[in-house]
């Protein structure tokens, strides 16, 4: 009788990890939704708190995804431009509030009730926000070298001091996202992205393609990094070669712009505007993604029109929630 070696173990474990079906039934055991804000930059009154809206799934029909505005806005004096991350079923909004003080909202979309958190210890400006495990981490907006990061424990409910940046650099981000253990900022400007290791407070940088992309046009799946370029399409970071590679399989797909993307049962989310006969037509496709000899290739379904939203109104955030 021959023994499976633990050589093959890990083997059909990698196999079954990255199957369909293990897809297909995950899928089944959660309810994922994705909650996308926009800001109207035609009307400065509105600028402030976006309006917000929810893809998900419809009751009676799980090939169906129904996008519906909802009712979800910080009081007045908090909501200047918030930091925002999702975790499970919570979105948590780190303001800049108008005061002195520091600013901490939770949204839990299970009761669509908003209720305060805990301040932080400091009072921070720009900075950058990721999630982590348990932990909602806040690295930088501080002048001084103390307390330049922070987490909030989601079992606690309470601040605690986190591993000091060991680089000085500027945390002020165009997007953020959590890769591993890491808080990960994408910068705009300078085309660049700096990691802070919240395990020893290491920092590790790589260059962006110099190309346009949309700060919701960032999302990490399964620890890979994607980006939703102009030219280039969809890519991926290979962080052992430290390059940025093309995703394969999607060269039939039309490039689009003002992208948003974000995990949705699995696959990844992209939508995007069009102009439509009334406001911006807002669009989906859900692309499936899996490894192949090249790197990482998409598997992409047809495209969906999910709605439209007013003339001038700009995507903000692209959160994926999950039940």
């Amino acid at each position: 009788m021959q023994i499976p070696t633990p050589r093959l173990r890990l083997q059909e474990l990698h196999y079954l990890v990255q199957s369909p079906e293990i897809h297909k039934i995950r899928s089944l055991l959660r309810k994922d939704s994705l909650y996308i804000s926009f800001r109207n930059k035609n009307d400065l009154s509105q600028c402030e708190n976006p309006r917000w809206y929810t893809l998900r799934r419809a009751e009676n029909n799980p090939s169906e995804n129904q996008f519906v505005s909802v009712c979800l806005a910080l009081p007045n004096h908090y909501h200047r431009m918030p930091s925002i991350v999702a975790q499970g079923p919570e979105i948590f909004f780190i303001c800049k509030p108008l005061f002195l003080t520091s600013s901490f909202w939770v949204f839990d979309s299970r009761s669509d009730k908003l209720r305060p958190g805990p301040s932080m210890a400091v009072y921070r400006t720009y900075k950058s926000v990721g999630v982590v495990g348990r932990k909602v981490y806040v690295v930088g907006g501080v002048r001084s070298n103390d307390n330049v990061a922070e987490a909030f424990d989601l079992n606690t409910q309470t601040w605690e001091p986190a591993p000091i940046p060991k680089e000085i650099k500027t945390w002020h981000a165009s997007a953020t996202v959590s890769l591993d253990r890491k808080v990960c900022a994408l910068r705009l400007v300078g085309a660049y992205a700096i990691c802070y290791d919240t395990g020893d407070g290491s920092c590790e940088g790589f260059a962006l393609p110099k190309d346009k992309w949309w700060k919701t046009g960032v999302c990490g799946m399964e620890n890979v990094l994607y980006v939703y370029y102009a030219r280039f399409g969809l890519m991926w970071y290979d962080t052992k070669l430290r390059v940025w590679r093309v995703v394969n399989g999607l060269d039939h797909v039309k490039k689009v712009r003002s992208v948003g993307m974000a995990e949705y049962y699995g696959k990844v989310a992209l939508l995007w505007k069009e102009h439509g006969g009334c406001g911006k037509e807002i669009w989906c496709r859900m692309i499936a993604m899996g490894k192949c000899e090249e790197g990482v290739k998409g598997t992409a379904e047809s495209a969906q029109l999910l709605g439209s939203v007013p003339d001038g109104y700009r995507m903000d955030n692209c959160l994926s929630v999950s039940d």
